[in-house]
């Protein structure tokens, strides 16, 4: 019978990559050169070539191109981010128009929907509400000092782009988010921390479904709620004093209420609320320069009155207060329409938010109106000069609709801001078409420009990635204490300077496809207004090289040795912002 014989190997062999390949912050893939290889020991774990960023830049965007779908792509993309993180931001930066529809709104809605059963690797913070004690030690567990977060971008993933309530699912908005204010602003991806307050969902079908990844109960709401909030902002305040504090699709009911509670405490800024509003008020400050008029001359009805349609029109009475009106006659200038009809004093389960700006009941019923009042009516009635759509509601700007506001405005301005495309109130070609020219459009979703009696109309997009990333990066430049109406309006005012209206048919607002020269022009303005307002706590001589000197590039830095803290040692920290 033949010797069974056994072998003894003489140390043990891994077969795993080592950290340098395996880390997203340090592994640059085939650009890692012979020496690098040999010194730190990459000797025939890659491919005898040695490639440029540019190479692999090309490559990597072949490779999403060949991907069949808008969700595909955006599973590509984060796989990619997985596995290199400077070429991600590269291809990210390089192509940001075309991919910001992918890597954000509106296939991130996708994405969030399949996040549990997609799931490949976590990315960010998890908070759960039934663990509040681990609120410290979540975000220390980041490795990061008080002076190296820039920005926590954070949700309770309640009110998602249309989508509602999708729980810990939408922590790939925070992360979306982020990838934004990198890409476009050149944020240090090393110095950002997304974040999910995992307080519940009230959507059945996740709670039902074996593979949610999220606290298996209804949404939390009252004190338990309010404290977990509470309880994130002053821990990450506390170990991360000079971070911008971000929050995103936060429901109605919590996102303006827990922005007045603490905007006068805290670096806090919400997007839904402030950056839709001041994004509209830069293609409101375009269109009037075109229409020839002034704020404080605007009457203003908004359809769809949730936390973006209220923002809103916060920014537009203000701009009507700094025009010269008072206050209150400034928010008589607005009308808002919901689903209910016109809001009326009278009317049960208005918001808080709302109220403001509730119409009079007997000066509804002095016009001789009973029960609802719908758009139409309203529009006929108020004879605005602003129509702007927020509802979410399809083909509710009609014909009928356009026609009365063009009946009494020389140049009306309509926005129907609802996105995505089967959502939005009206088409801007239709806006046109029914106003025979005369009306001033943006849009909420990217538009072809219009041919109409020989003018070429260009459709803004009321994106408002054209505008938060400059003002993250001019808060975080000037390192404002705090997020003031004027910062707000210096970054409207930067987006509208941005825009050439003197030929007919210009866009109101400037192109998304340079957001990186766009968001640094913003980012100055943002910054010098902190400073004029006495928010700012660094002031440089020389803006306009301070704000350049803050933007991280996507390239390959120097490669040290042995990385002396996870997540610290792949990427060249020039030009980041301190």
């Amino acid at each position: 019978m033949e010797e069974c014989r056994t072998f003894e190997r003489s140390a043990p062999v891994s077969h795993a990559l080592p950290p340098v390949l395996s880390d997203p912050l340090t592994n640059r893939g085939t650009a890692f050169t012979e020496e690098e290889r040999e010194r730190l020991d990459l000797v025939g774990r890659l491919p005898d070539a040695v490639l440029s960023l540019d190479d692999q830049l090309r490559r990597a965007y072949e490779q999403l191109q060949r991907q069949p779908d808008a969700l595909a792509k955006n599973v590509y993309l984060e796989q990619l981010h997985d596995r290199n993180e400077v070429l991600y931001y590269r291809v990210l930066a390089d192509h940001l128009a075309e991919l910001l529809p992918i890597v954000y709104d509106p296939t991130v809605g996708d994405a969030i929907k399949r996040y549990s059963h997609e799931f490949r690797r976590p990315r960010g913070v998890y908070l759960s509400i039934d663990h509040p004690q681990d609120i410290r030690a979540a975000l220390a567990h980041q490795g990061l000092g008080s002076d190296e977060v820039d920005m926590l971008v954070v949700t309770d993933a309640q009110e998602i782009l249309g989508i509602g309530d999708w729980g810990v699912n939408g922590v790939q908005i925070s992360v979306g988010k982020l990838a934004v204010y990198t890409a476009a602003a050149g944020l240090h991806p090393d110095r950002c921390i997304p974040v999910v307050l995992d307080v519940g969902t009230d959507n059945e079908t996740l709670l039902n479904d074996p593979l949610y990844l999220g606290v298996r109960r209804s949404r939390a709401r009252g004190k338990p709620y309010d404290d977990f909030v509470a309880a994130y902002l002053a821990t990450a305040a506390d170990l991360f004093p000079h971070a911008l504090l971000h929050f995103e699709d936060f429901g109605p009911g919590n996102a303006r209420r827990i922005l007045e509670q603490n905007a006068d405490r805290y670096r806090i800024f919400n997007d839904d609320l402030q950056g839709t509003g001041a994004i509209t008020l830069a293609a409101v400050f375009s269109a009037l320069k075109v229409a020839g008029t002034a704020f404080r001359d605007q009457r203003v009805v908004v359809f769809g009155a949730g936390t973006a349609g209220v923002g809103i029109a916060d920014q537009l009475v203000a701009a009507m207060v700094r025009d010269g009106l008072e206050p209150a006659e400034a928010a008589r200038r607005v009308w808002l329409v919901d689903k209910q009809g016109l809001l009326t004093d009278d009317m049960d389960g208005l918001r808080d938010y709302q109220r403001d700006y509730a119409r009079p009941a007997a000066e509804v019923r002095g016009r001789g109106g009973t029960g609802r009042t719908d758009l139409l009516t309203t529009v006929r009635r108020a004879r605005p000069t602003i129509l702007i759509g927020t509802s979410t509601a399809p083909g509710t700007f009609t014909e009928e609709v356009v026609s009365a506001m063009a009946a009494h405005a020389e140049r009306p301005i309509v926005f129907p801001l609802s996105n995505p495309t089967e959502r939005i109130e009206a088409m801007p070609a239709d806006i046109l078409a029914w106003s025979d020219g005369k009306a001033l459009t943006a849009a909420g979703i990217p538009v072809d420009p219009v041919e109409l009696n020989g003018v070429r109309h260009v459709i803004g997009q009321a994106n408002n990635a054209l505008l938060y990333p400059g003002l993250g990066l001019g808060t975080i430049v000037s390192r404002a204490r705090r997020v003031t109406p004027g910062m707000l309006l210096a970054a409207a005012e930067a987006v509208a300077g941005q825009a050439r209206v003197g030929a007919p048919g210009a866009s109101l607002l400037p192109p998304v496809s340079d957001l990186r020269a766009s968001s640094a022009t913003v980012a100055v303005a943002v910054a010098r207004a902190a400073i004029a307002e006495g928010v700012a706590e660094n002031a440089p001589e020389d803006l306009v090289q301070a704000v350049q000197d803050a933007m991280w590039q996507p390239r390959y830095g120097p490669v040290p040795g042995p990385p002396d803290r996870p997540g610290h040692s792949g990427h060249s920290r020039e030009g980041s912002a301190r």
